[in-house]
């Protein structure tokens, strides 16, 4: 059976949107999603089913938010493989590195090469674009950051959720061996 991740973006940050992790788990299994677990109080969930297309299971869940919480909420999900393969492609993980300034930005889909913005000169901070993940290494933090302001939902076209490498880490380490 596969193992999904769901990145839900935008709950829990401030006033809005907010969704008890508990709510979440139990909206997943009423859906009929198995083994459901949530990380943290961001919107992270990892949890099996028998269907096949990250894309309904996103838009399924998207869909019983509205429903049940009133809320419009994005959901990217990305497959066990998916997930791993986003770890292991990060080129600026180091170990000297802060996890908390490291920043993978989950995207929906693929944006137009001529929504990206230039590589200009950002020193100190890095970037790299993935497959549907953009990395970026903030030294000087993400509210600092030249760049993040640049990938935004709108300026690319998709839509974009972003964990720090920490957040990430541990979401693979809830995926099971086998996936």
């Amino acid at each position: 059976m596969p193992t999904y991740v769901a990145l839900l973006r935008g709950i829990n940050v401030g006033r809005n949107k907010r969704i008890a992790m508990a709510r979440l788990r139990e909206l997943l299994s009423g859906l009929g999603y198995d083994e459901v677990r949530t990380l943290l109080q961001s919107g992270n969930a990892v949890f099996t089913s028998t269907r096949c297309s990250a894309d309904a299971v996103a838009a399924e869940i998207e869909q019983a938010i509205t429903a049940e919480l009133g809320m419009q909420v994005a959901v990217l999900i990305r497959t066990a493989a998916q997930l791993n393969a986003a770890v292991q492609a990060n080129p600026l993980a180091a170990e000297d590195r802060d996890p908390s300034r490291l920043l993978v930005l989950f995207l929906s889909g693929v944006p137009a090469k001529s929504a990206l913005p230039e590589p200009g000169d950002v020193a100190p901070e890095e970037w790299h674009v993935g497959a549907r993940e953009i990395y970026l290494w903030c030294p000087d933090g993400v509210l600092e950051s030249a760049l993040v302001p640049l990938l935004t939902d709108k300026q690319l076209g998709v839509h974009v959720t972003m964990r720090n490498w920490r957040t990430v880490c541990k979401l693979a380490e809830l995926l099971p061996r086998r996936s």
